[in-house]
């Protein structure tokens, strides 16, 4: 029979990383309203709560809702586990729920490695395919075109050929307000450059 301590657990791991100060809210584009002191203020707590969460706590969040994933895909982000490669490319493959699937391209962007590349190459496939379905796929070819600039590669260039994947996406029902890419590029680069900011204050953010 399970202790009540270990049923809490969870809870205890929301209202420690997830709620304080509405903080699975900002994280994201609220990001980029942020400025003076508050934008300090919630990036010193960002970073300092990475270091302090444990990779036994990050499962137990990312097991959770998207209010959880989203929040322990930064954290990852933030600490530079990339140990967690796997298992936030399988989340955004999966796309079993809304809202954390930015937070997942974000990380993969922050590691930036061709395998993270692999990943976003491997959701664009399924879900470029699926025109009904608007998910994140803006945000994950912005993360696909980062790491091109990052790593001298060419991985997203074969969705964006005339009449490529990206465009059929766009042009099939229903229809959509598709930015340009290096907007998606750019959105993405931004979040980015809080998860670098935020990591100044996590003393052990591995490399």
């Amino acid at each position: 029979m399970r202790r009540a301590d270990e049923e809490d657990e969870p809870l205890k791991l929301i209202r420690r990383y997830v709620t304080p100060d509405r903080r699975y809210l900002k994280l994201g584009g609220n990001l980029l309203g942020m400025s003076g002191r508050d934008r300090t203020k919630f990036l010193r707590k960002l970073g300092q709560a990475a270091g302090e969460i444990s990779p036994r706590e990050l499962h137990t969040l990312l097991d959770r809702g998207w209010r959880e994933r989203k929040t322990a895909a930064w954290l990852v982000a933030v600490a530079g586990r990339s140990e967690f490669r796997d298992r936030l490319g399988e989340l955004l493959l999966a796309s079993e729920g809304p809202y954390a699937g930015k937070a997942y391209c974000v990380a993969l962007a922050v590691f930036g490695t061709r395998a993270d590349a692999d990943l976003l190459v491997a959701y664009l496939d399924r879900y470029l395919r699926r025109p009904d379905l608007y998910y994140d796929q803006g945000a994950a070819l912005g993360a696909l075109l980062l790491l091109d600039a990052k790593l001298a590669a060419d991985y997203a260039a074969r969705f964006l050929v005339p009449d490529g994947l990206w465009q059929q996406w766009l042009d099939g029902p229903p229809s959509k307000d598709g930015d340009a890419p290096d907007s998606y590029r750019e959105f993405i680069g931004k979040l980015c450059a809080f998860a670098d900011e935020a990591a100044k204050h996590c003393p052990n953010r591995l490399t």
